[in-house]
């Protein structure tokens, strides 16, 4: 029996929403792998739809289908059907969960935005060592007052639109969430409980006598400690590896993403969204929900 795909596509309803005619575009750019007689399955009204599909499109047909999203600014990515809705969700949190990287707004306080930015950018690109990055900037840090976490989770850290209502549905649903990052503990913790994840786990900023020491408890969470913690997790909760979905922007992310079923490069970094199969350059959050069948009227939160 031959496996089944449909084209997701998924639009951010405030500046490009779908209609009749964009959805003739792309069904004249999958040619003839568009199901005959089949007309689109409408997830939101404007917003998202499912195009079936007779098998995987051809890699000749793919940038076809990329020119009219591109033009379009909307998402399209081909998804199989079966085991469509995960039961394991595991998100990345800088940038990805949250709309800030928790270090730069750190850095503000040391009065090394720039210095600490500049590595942070090149880190997520995937052109310096995570660990090392991670130690140089944390070292910056040394000196700044223990309150300066607090302050920093309370007015510069906001969740990225649809996070909510991502892990609140998956969580309805029966799935396992869990926030897993190269950042903090300090963070992370705060995060989860504000968006819904049940589990999660960063790096450790060490602190003495109130102040941050400019160290990270040993060993640094990275790269490997991602994909680790998928696979852990899974099995832990009995899920096969083809039953989970991660999301991620960074360059620390892409082998947690491809041990997923589902791995999603969400406003992710050109080597990052190069690498991924699956990719949302322009919706919130929700779109991962979309991305598995879900309707918006299934939405929990």
């Amino acid at each position: 029996m031959s496996m089944k795909f449909v084209l997701s596509i998924i639009a951010n309803p405030s500046k490009t929403p779908i209609d009749s005619a964009l959805i003739d575009e792309f069904r004249n750019a999958l040619g003839p792998y568009v199901r005959v007689g089949s007309s689109a399955k409408e997830l939101a009204p404007a917003e998202a739809y499912d195009i079936a599909l007779t098998e995987h499109p051809r890699p000749d047909f793919l940038p076809r289908i990329e020119a009219v999203a591109i033009r379009a600014r909307i998402d399209a990515n081909v998804i199989p059907v079966e085991n469509r809705r995960k039961k394991l969700l595991i998100a990345d949190m800088d940038s990805t969960i949250i709309q800030q990287e928790c270090i730069d707004e750190l850095a503000e306080y040391a009065g090394k935005r720039k210095e600490i930015s500049d590595i942070t950018e090149r880190a997520m690109r995937g052109e310096l060592d995570f660990e090392g990055a991670l130690n140089e900037r944390v070292a910056m840090l040394a000196g700044l007052p223990e309150s300066v976490l607090e302050e920093t989770f309370e007015k510069r850290l906001t969740l990225t639109p649809g996070a909510r209502t991502l892990v609140e549905t998956m969580n309805a649903n029966g799935a396992v969430t869990a926030l897993v990052s190269g950042g903090f503990t300090y963070f992370t913790s705060r995060i989860a409980r504000r968006a819904g994840f049940q589990h999660q786990q960063a790096n450790e900023l060490l602190i003495e006598n109130g102040k941050l020491t400019g160290k990270v408890q040993m060993p640094i969470l990275g790269r490997a400690a991602k994909q680790e913690a998928l696979e852990t997790i899974a099995a832990d909760n009995g899920v096969a590896l083809s039953e989970t979905m991660g999301v991620g922007d960074g360059a620390n992310d892409l082998s947690m993403l491809s041990r997923s079923g589902l791995g999603v490069a969400f406003h992710a970094k050109p080597a990052v969204a190069q690498s991924a199969e699956t990719r949302i350059h322009y919706a919130d959050l929700t779109s991962l929900l979309y991305l598995q069948g879900y309707s918006k009227s299934e939405f929990t939160a």
